[in-house]
């Protein structure tokens, strides 16, 4: 992941309606969501929800896939995995950075 896909994914989830949306794509998994669920269990307006999917589908985060009559929007693991990496690459020296303890 190069610096301007950071900057733009990093955008695209410096906004809390697109971030509550990311989370919930995350722990719906693989099955993702259709529109319709991500709005009532948010309770997000369509329309407005329909400007975050597609922030984050231009930002790269999310995938929409049409199956049948429905859309169906999933978390892009590789892009959020891409970009934690990005963000931890130089983390720490190489060292731990938290004490064992922490980790438990």
């Amino acid at each position: 992941m190069n610096e301007s896909d950071v900057v733009q994914a990093l955008a695209a989830l410096a906004q809390a309606v697109r971030l509550r949306v990311f989370r919930a794509l995350v722990v719906a998994g693989e099955d993702g969501l259709t529109p319709g669920a991500l709005a009532e269990r948010l309770e997000i307006a369509p329309n407005t929800l329909s400007f975050h999917l597609k922030e984050l589908t231009h930002a790269g985060l999310i995938s929409q896939e049409r199956q049948g009559r429905n859309l169906i929007y999933r978390a892009a693991y590789p892009a959020m995995n891409a970009l934690l990496a990005y963000l931890t690459e130089n983390c720490c020296q190489g060292t731990p950075c938290l004490p064992a303890a922490a980790n438990a």
